[in-house]
């Protein structure tokens, strides 16, 4: 997706000129005569990659524009263009917090090496943003990288956070697809609400709609007492169901209702419940063959599809192995309580070349034994173990407690963050908490003394 350009500029012909240029580079430049135009559009929320303005404008000048900029979107980048070239000017220009300018005339070159240094910082600082610590994942890997792909499939989540729209989030096992759903909700309005993910392929076929409708008491045969279900919990903030396509047949008709209509029935119930409720699903699986083949529902496929966002395996983002590869060591070398050790370039070498079927989570997962391996401060070759296409590796004795025990800790890490969550969010209320959870109050009694919270 190309990268959108907001020019002001009040010349036609010199609008013109730089519009053709930056549109030749492929961005989509939308282009306006007045500041008064360009501060309109900017504080109507429209978002750009870069703001190109002349200094100089009819109405509201090329600061007034900046600062506009700055406040609809203070990482934007603006470049400012001055006719007199002055050192005075460009200063004051660059104090308001332009990223940079040019003098007129304009040299088309400079330009689009400007605007292409600024465009790649700005993708950059975009994905070093959408950690996944700020979408309130504990113990589990960042959001890393900075390649082409990845910064398209991070600009199109931002787009999708400004408004409700119902985002499909599609790609291969392993490429991160909650991480993404969970960036989505903090970037989004309801970042104060709660976000709710659901594993269909999970949930028993003939409790998938106890568990995401609820049920009333005496429904059936053990429904003591009332329970909410998972729209209900998320109420407010962002229900994120992963592995859409395994939704049963029996519960599509009425998932689509709630999807058009935002009401539903507890299971037993006779009330229509209404909820404000942002729906984001993942897949791995195209759904547009499941419709074709009878299994998946045509009208509820064509009210998801409605923001597809395509996540990239990574074995078409190799550039970000390195740091990748840096962050889960971090992590892993945290939980152990020790130094994180630096990889040789012959580790890297032999990361860059495997072609990672299982995506981010298998490179996670040789990381995390390479660092188990390692006893010294730097991953040799040798410490980096990967699997073979089409081959089953044997498992290593002496590492797989280690392994299990790490993997535990972080279990119990994200499981606490859970319970800690939901226990501010209802002011220590206990019984609202465990509602909330999904889980009976002793239990969540129990956890909270063998967790020691």
């Amino acid at each position: 997706m190309p990268a959108e350009i907001l020019l002001v500029e009040d010349r036609s012909s010199l609008r013109a000129m730089l519009a053709e240029t930056l549109e030749r580079e492929n961005y989509s430049v939308e282009a306006v005569a007045t500041g008064d135009e360009a501060v309109r559009r900017l504080q109507e929320g429209r978002r750009y990659a870069l703001v190109l303005t002349d200094l100089k404008l009819p109405g509201a000048d090329g600061i007034a524009v900046l600062r506009a900029a700055m406040e609809a979107d203070r990482g934007v980048p603006v470049v400012v263009l001055t006719g007199f070239g002055t050192v005075e000017t460009a200063v004051a220009a660059m104090k308001a917090g332009a990223a940079d300018f040019l003098s007129k005339p304009v040299d088309p070159d400079l330009l689009l090496l400007l605007v292409r240094r600024h465009v790649a910082a700005r993708r950059e600082a975009v994905a070093k943003t959408l950690l996944a610590e700020e979408a309130g994942l504990a113990g589990m890997p960042a959001i890393v990288g900075s390649s082409p792909s990845l910064a398209e499939a991070f600009e199109r989540v931002r787009r999708a956070a400004e408004s409700d729209v119902t985002v499909v989030l599609t790609g291969e096992s392993g490429t991160g697809k909650e991480l993404f759903a969970r960036a989505l909700h903090a970037l989004s309005a309801r970042a104060a609400g709660p976000f709710v993910p659901v594993n269909v392929a999970a949930l028993p076929e003939g409790l998938v709609e106890n568990e995401l409708f609820g049920h009333e008491r005496g429904a059936y045969t053990g429904a003591v007492e009332r329970r909410a279900g998972r729209f209900e919990l998320s109420d407010g903030g962002t229900l994120f169901l992963d592995e859409i396509s395994e939704l049963p047949s029996g519960a599509q008709s009425k998932f689509l209702r709630v999807v058009e209509e935002k009401q539903f029935l507890r299971v037993g119930g006779t009330v229509p419940i209404t909820v404000d409720v942002r729906i984001v699903v993942a897949t791995n699986r195209d759904l547009s063959a499941l419709v074709r083949a009878g299994s998946f529902r045509e009208d509820l496929f064509y009210r998801l599809e409605v923001f597809p966002v395509r996540l990239p395996p990574l074995r078409a983002r190799k550039e970000d192995i390195p740091a990748l590869a840096r962050t889960f060591a971090e992590s892993s070398a945290r939980q152990m309580r020790r130094k994180a050790p630096v990889f040789s370039a012959g580790a890297l070498e032999r990361l860059a070349e495997h072609d990672w079927p299982g995506n981010v989570r298998e490179l996670r997962n040789v990381v995390e034994r390479s660092v188990l391996l390692t006893r010294g401060e730097t991953i040799r070759t040798a410490d980096v173990v990967v699997g073979v296409p089409g081959e089953t590796a044997a498992p290593h004795p002496s590492l797989d407690g280690m392994l299990d025990e790490v993997v535990e800790r972080w279990r119990k890490a994200g499981e606490a963050a859970r319970i800690r969550q939901a226990l501010e969010s209802t002011a220590g209320d206990r019984s609202r908490a465990a509602e909330q959870l999904g889980i009976p109050l002793r239990r969540l009694a129990q956890r909270i003394r063998e967790l020691g919270l």
